[in-house]
């Protein structure tokens, strides 16, 4: 006699149309047809069900800047939106540049994250590579070629010498390509004007030029047309670029400052003409405090929360019919599992058993309805639509705004060695 199901979603309307009952055991998906009575189940009638997303750009925070964001808050925050795995990203404090900050990384999310996750190694001339890729790092990166919040850039040189060593051991390389001109910076304007967008364009030329090996290459949140058609490689563009321009913000208004900056409304428009060209969409969820997002523009840092509203936001366009329910598991699904070499998420037996529940009705974004310790957004007032249940490895995780926690998998790289 077989072993029972954990759990069942019946009336689940795959993406090809058809309505079928999803059967879930030991974390996997066993059967997409119909299931037997008598099980726990979830009915997904009128409700559209997606394949767990994992956001393959966040910083999770932790250690000092707790006050920002932990992996206890920053998942949480994941899980209300949709997202079941997050990709953290190196320029934490200390940054993730050696095996013993990596390993203490990984023991910091492996007790308090309530998704799975993986973790990026950071890349510097100094970094052991092949030391990191035994460690369990997904990929390399972001690697900063610009300054950013946290992040020092790196030299043409070094990225060269890092590119043919990332190659050898068939790696990822993940890089934040931008051009950083000098100048004062006081406000929303100047700050697009001192990265530009052609200067973006022109990072990414140079960091072709610098990948001599063919090295796998993923650039993260482009933020202009000019990029995404100069790139090579999978591509990455971000909700904030996509939803809002620093046209729609009073200029000073650091709450919008980000790196690559907030673009014109045109250039915003412009953007969404290359979603065929997209390959994921990841939040870079980059939380920091009130108190430091109401410094003086020059002196508060960069970076826009994003993890809780990814998929609400891109949800609420579906419903407005600008973009398909496939493009949306496609692009912070199934892409990032492929690029990344991640097990996918899905309806065919053997995917991961990770499912997020939408209901067909959108609401507006509000700060107190979400989970990061940050407290804020920057889409207050805008469309969305919240998952009402989360499944995790086959069991119930988010339930109508409460959680359970469920067992975390680490998705460590593919030339991990456990110690």
């Amino acid at each position: 006699m077989g072993v029972c199901p954990d759990l069942v979603l019946t009336n689940v309307t795959l993406p090809g149309g058809r309505v079928a009952d999803i059967t879930l055991q030991d974390g996997r998906v066993t059967h997409a047809g119909s299931a037997p009575g008598g099980i726990p189940a979830i009915d997904c009638s009128g409700m559209l069900v997606l394949p767990g997303a994992i956001d393959m750009h966040v910083h999770m925070r932790g250690g000092v800047q707790s006050a920002k964001e932990d992996w206890t808050s920053g998942t949480k925050s994941a899980l209300a939106g949709g997202v079941t795995v997050v990709i953290d990203q190196p320029n934490t404090i200390p940054p993730l540049t050696d095996p013993s900050n990596f390993f203490n990384r990984v023991s910091d999310a492996r007790d308090h994250s309530y998704c799975h996750f993986g973790i990026n190694s950071g890349v510097t001339d100094q970094t052991p590579i092949q030391q990191m890729w035994k460690a369990g790092a997904l990929a390399f990166g972001e690697t900063f070629f610009a300054p950013s919040s946290y992040g020092d850039a790196i030299t043409e040189p070094a990225l060269s010498g890092a590119l043919v060593k990332i190659q050898e051991l068939g790696a990822l390389a993940t890089i934040h390509a931008e051009e950083v001109l000098s100048g004062s910076d006081p406000t929303l304007v100047t700050h697009n004007a001192l990265r530009s967008a052609r200067d973006e364009m022109l990072a990414v030329q140079r960091v072709l030029a610098c990948n001599k090996v063919n090295c796998r290459l993923h650039f993260c949140h482009l933020s202009s047309v000019q990029a995404i058609d100069t790139a090579r490689g999978s591509i990455e563009v971000t909700p904030h670029h996509l939803f809002l321009s620093f046209d729609k913000l009073k200029p000073t208004d650091a709450y919008g400052k980000v790196n690559p900056p907030l673009r014109s409304e045109q250039e915003r428009k412009n953007l969404w003409t290359r979603w065929n060209r997209i390959d994921v969409i990841a939040s870079d969820h980059a939380p920091h405090t009130c108190a430091e997002k109401q410094a003086p523009f020059e002196q508060a840092p960069s970076g826009i929360p994003g993890v809780e509203t990814m998929i609400p936001l891109l949800m609420a366009e579906v419903l407005k019919k600008r973009i398909s329910l496939t493009d949306i598991m496609m692009k912070t699904s199934h892409n990032p599992a492929e690029i990344l070499g991640i097990r996918p998420a899905g309806f065919t037996p053997g995917d991961r058993a990770d499912f997020a529940i939408f209901p067909t009705v959108p609401i507006s974004i509000t700060t107190d309805r979400l989970h990061s310790k940050c407290g804020w957004t920057p889409y207050e007032g805008m469309d969305a639509v919240f998952p009402e249940n989360v499944i995790l490895a086959g069991n119930i995780v988010f339930e109508s705004g409460e959680y359970h926690r469920g067992t975390c998998e680490w998705m460590n790289g593919a030339g991990y060695v456990p110690r």
